[in-house]
């Protein structure tokens, strides 16, 4: 018999990319392009990606001799999380330059806890022309001068993502994006002074928009004052948001007839919302949503506690089965559900009943159910749940009024391969035996449930997860 040597040498080069593409993890691939010089010389021109933050030290000079041994950065990603200035000088305006001159084919940058980073830095940024996503995360020298330089010097950018950039206040950034109309994800989170009355100067780009992600920050509301003209705007315009796919709006105010209400019936293909503590959510609106987005696919509402409801307290301001049924009705494609209610809600005064919530689930294909704090969900709707043909996964958080009785249900659910409860009260481990041994579950996880010990769901899952922290409850 004869035998054949193979060396890497005489491998085939589509053999190496595919090896090279196969190792994910960025210290396997730096061990791998050390093991011989073809893969060095090829890994080099295959790197598309890189993050680096706290070990870049000095941070000029390291970030030179990356940008050259790896000339193909594509998406680069520059993280401080945790930095202390014994860990060395963090990466500046400066670094940024650097970037702009040795990283030609950039086209998405993340910068996170970047705290020397400038307007300076970003207007460095305005060469590399191929950028289409910026990311900035906690960058708080950064101002609207240095947003606007990006806006106006990247043509192509089409991603933006602003989280807590707190001396970010002019807006006039974005509405030069919205003469542009290149935009398609935007994400504004915990920026104080940007305020929902902005969205408006999107204009024209509204109908570009795939995502769009905007979060007040819920301990320091910048109150904006915003006069009539940028009111009337809104009632005016007709935005068409035809091209959005995911809208999720967190500590928002819907004030009826205007500002974020006029967007949410106007979403044709919309296929994901997310609707956290937003106080002036009615049934008009979630009833509008649901006729216009008929290819919805997830929902998920938190609904604020009514201490919050006299803001606009001449508005019928409550959700009720009424939007419920609206979903059930118009959305055929429904997948993922949930709902949750702050503390201190009051569930008779405002609150879905196991009514609606059951249509729902059963008028839609749902394959994920997630309920937090709702009060109206009791042993009756796990017996109700027996039917539901679709259901793959069920979150249960603070559902009190289920006991065990109900919980032994679970094991009759003909699809359920996920469960998870977290800080009920009322369940122990005699409710999960029906499950210990039989193995129907991919995944059980226990969290914070003072009754149920880690001994007694030992078995009930191919893969459980248990925690027990009961501060929760004083």
């Amino acid at each position: 018999m004869t035998k054949f040597l193979v060396t890497m040498d005489s491998l085939p080069e589509v053999l190496i990319w595919e090896i090279l593409n196969r190792v994910k993890k960025t210290s396997d691939r730096n061990s791998l392009a050390l093991s011989c010089k073809r893969l060095h010389s090829l890994d080099k021109e295959n790197r598309h990606f890189l993050r680096v933050g706290c070990g870049l030290d000095p941070a000029d000079e390291a970030l030179t001799s990356l940008c050259l041994r790896f000339p193909n950065l594509v998406r680069i990603e520059i993280t401080y999380s945790g930095w202390m200035s014994k860990l060395g000088k963090q990466l500046d305006d400066h670094g940024l330059f650097i970037l702009s001159n040795h990283c030609p084919s950039l086209t998405d940058l993340t910068l996170s806890y970047c705290t020397f980073i400038t307007d300076v830095g970003l207007r460095n940024l305005t060469s590399c022309y191929k950028l289409s996503a910026l990311k900035l995360n906690f960058t708080p020298r950064i101002t609207g001068c240095g947003i606007f330089s990006i806006a106006v010097g990247c043509k192509n950018l089409t991603v933006l993502h602003l989280i807590r950039c707190l001396n970010v206040s002019s807006v006039e950034w974005l509405e030069y994006l919205g003469k542009l109309e290149t935009l398609e994800d935007l994400s504004i989170r915990n920026c104080r002074a940007i305020g929902e009355g902005d969205l408006i100067k999107l204009g024209h780009s509204w109908r570009k928009l795939k995502r769009l992600q905007f979060e007040v920050d819920a301990n320091y509301r910048y109150m904006k004052v915003y006069d009539r003209l940028a009111v009337d705007r809104w009632q005016k315009q007709w935005i068409s948001c035809d091209d959005m796919l995911e809208l999720s709006l967190v500590n928002c105010i819907i004030s009826p007839g205007r500002g974020l209400a006029c967007v949410l019936g106007k979403c044709k293909n919309l296929q994901k919302v997310h609707l956290d503590m937003c106080v002036g959510v009615r049934d008009c609106d979630i009833i509008s949503l649901a006729r216009e987005s008929r290819n919805l696919r997830s929902i998920s509402l938190r609904v604020p506690s009514d201490f919050s409801l006299p803001l606009l307290a001449n508005n019928p301001l409550r959700l009720t089965d009424e939007s419920l049924k609206a979903l059930a009705e118009n959305c055929s494609h429904l997948e993922s559900v949930r709902i949750s209610f702050a503390d201190g809600e009051f569930p008779s005064l405002s609150s879905f009943s196991l009514n609606g919530i059951l249509v729902l689930v059963h008028m839609c294909p749902v394959r994920e159910l997630a309920l937090d704090h709702v009060y109206s969900f009791n042993d009756m709707g796990l017996e109700a749940l027996c039917s539901a043909s679709y259901l793959e996964s069920l979150e249960l958080v603070r559902c009190q009024e289920i006991s065990d009785e109900g919980l032994q249900l679970v094991s009759q659910f003909p699809q359920l391969q996920n469960l998870r409860l977290s800080k009920c009260l009322g369940i122990t481990d005699d409710g999960l035996k029906p499950l210990v041994d039989a193995y129907k579950l991919k995944s059980l996880i226990v969290e914070d449930c003072p009754q149920i010990s880690e001994r007694g769901i030992h078995g009930a899952a191919r893969t459980i997860s248990f925690r027990q922290d009961l501060s929760w409850m004083y």
